[in-house]
Formats: C-alpha cells, structure tokens, sequence
C-alpha cells in the first residue's frame, strides 16, 4: 500500500510542478508573484533553483509551453527577479514573446511550403 501512495504522490508532485513550471512563462504571472514578494522569499528562490531538473529532456518533452525554461533560467538572476516587479518589464516580455511567435510561425511556413514544393518536384520527377 506504500508503494501505491507514494506513487500517487510522486504523480501528484510530477503534475503540480509541470503546471507550475508552465505558468513560469507568463510574464503577467511573474509580475504578479514580485509583486506579491514571492521572489523575495529565499525558500522560494530555492524553489525556482530546485525546478532547474525540468531542463532535462526527459521532464522537458512534456512542457507544452518550452519558453517557460528561458523564464526559470532567467528567474535564477537577482536583478531579473527584481526588475519583474514593474508591470512594464512584463509588458515588454510579453510583447517580445508575441513577435518571436509571429516570427517562427511565418518562418514555418516558409519552410514547411518549401519542403511541400520540394516533394511534389520529387513526385513528378519520379513519374
């Protein structure tokens, strides 16, 4: 019976920590915890440090939101934590955030386009 409940519990923790570690790449979140003080709370920061195993690709794979491993490397820096405490810092993660989307979705479709032409060149030639 131990086994099955500290399963459950490793799950429990597994699934708490993902969700939490996710929500890291929501600038507005992070403003929301320095302004709480939550970043001043050294047993918090040891918490953020502690998170660090995400980056290992085999916790990694099942991040649905990669960017959050930038922000908890980022998080690891004094001054990053600090400057997270104006909304306009935030604003201006997010922004970049936008337009790095922007950036790689027009990319991909570039790319997945040129492959698309590339196999039908290929068919045709084939025949």
């Amino acid at each position: 019976v131990d086994a099955a409940l500290d399963d459950t519990g490793n799950r429990l923790r597994f699934q708490l920590e993902l969700e939490f570690v996710q929500c890291l790449a929501n600038p507005n979140y992070l403003n929301f915890l320095a302004q709480r003080g939550y970043f001043k709370d050294k047993a918090f920061v040891n918490y953020l440090k502690y998170l660090l195993y995400w980056k290992e690709p085999e916790y990694a794979k099942y991040l649905k939101y990669p960017q959050c491993l930038h922000m908890l490397e980022l998080l690891q820096y004094e001054h990053f934590r600090k400057e997270l405490v104006n909304a306009q810092c935030a604003k201006f993660i997010d922004e970049q955030q936008i337009l790095h989307w922007q950036h790689y979705s027009r990319k991909r479709m570039r790319l997945q386009q040129a492959l698309a032409e590339q196999q039908q060149q290929n068919n045709t030639s084939v025949k």
